[in-house]
């Protein structure tokens, strides 16, 4: 659904009210590995993410958070527990920002924007102006024209966000979208990001261990040693059973 297509924009937010469950995480664990060198990233948790949220999931490096994300967007598959999206209807409602910007080298800016459009079956020329409008979005439409060579790693990270934002999904996960990023394109990356869930009435999670970007998001959830822990409970473990490894 292309950023541009008003129509289909206005009817995407008539159908979804902020009861919706985009996703639903039920004891959802995550372990790599077995045996005594298994590495539980995520112990068991549990939490919903409904139409016009705006979440941030906070913690280090190596807290787990990533690999909540993951599970968010189904790239992961619980080890235990379960992950559900009731009121999306496949892979293409859910938008996901990585940390690398995982840009095409042969495609030059707006041709990686409009890629995933293409593929979903949009007309070139459609893809092309929905490119265009969410590079303009995160302040990189004069980049439109450049290959991934040509521009800086912060300046990619923009493009890969307005990738995103064409597809105008219900679901925006981004993880660490301004972790690479200087504080004003960071802060006008994010302001994108907003904007566009605003306007699609999509939700937005992000993860960050930054703490200007998380209070510019409604809630607020931490993620530690793999835990996920409440609002304004920082040292107590939503989930306090640890998840035992599979055999």
């Amino acid at each position: 659904m292309p950023l541009h297509d008003e129509t289909l924009r206005k009817g995407t937010m008539a159908s979804l009210s902020q009861d919706d469950v985009l996703v639903a995480c039920q004891n959802a664990a995550l372990t790599f590995g077995r045996g005594p060198h298994a590495v539980v990233a995520v112990h068991g948790a549990s939490l919903e993410v409904r139409a016009g949220d705006r979440l941030a999931i906070v913690g280090a490096s190596g807290s787990g958070k990533s690999s909540l994300l993951h599970l968010l967007a189904g790239l992961e598959q619980p080890t235990s527990g379960s992950v559900a999206w009731p009121a999306l209807a496949g892979p293409r409602d859910i938008g996901l920002v990585f940390q690398s910007d995982s840009l095409i080298p042969a495609l030059d800016v707006v041709e990686n924007t409009a890629l995933p459009l293409v593929l979903a079956g949009v007309p070139e020329t459609r893809a092309r102006e929905a490119a265009t409008a969410a590079l303009a979005l995160v302040d990189a439409a004069a980049l439109a024209e450049r290959l991934p060579e040509e521009i800086s790693g912060g300046q990619a990270q923009r493009v890969a966000a307005a990738r995103v934002l064409a597809q105008a999904p219900r679901l925006i996960l981004a993880d660490e979208p301004t972790g690479r990023l200087d504080h004003a394109t960071g802060g006008r990356v994010l302001a994108a990001l907003l904007t566009a869930a605003d306007r699609t009435g999509a939700a937005l999670v992000v993860t960050t261990h930054d703490p200007a970007v998380a209070g510019r998001l409604t809630t607020r959830l931490t993620m530690r040693a793999g835990r996920l822990v409440t609002v304004g409970e920082a040292d107590e473990p939503a989930v306090a059973a640890d998840v035992k490894e599979t055999s």
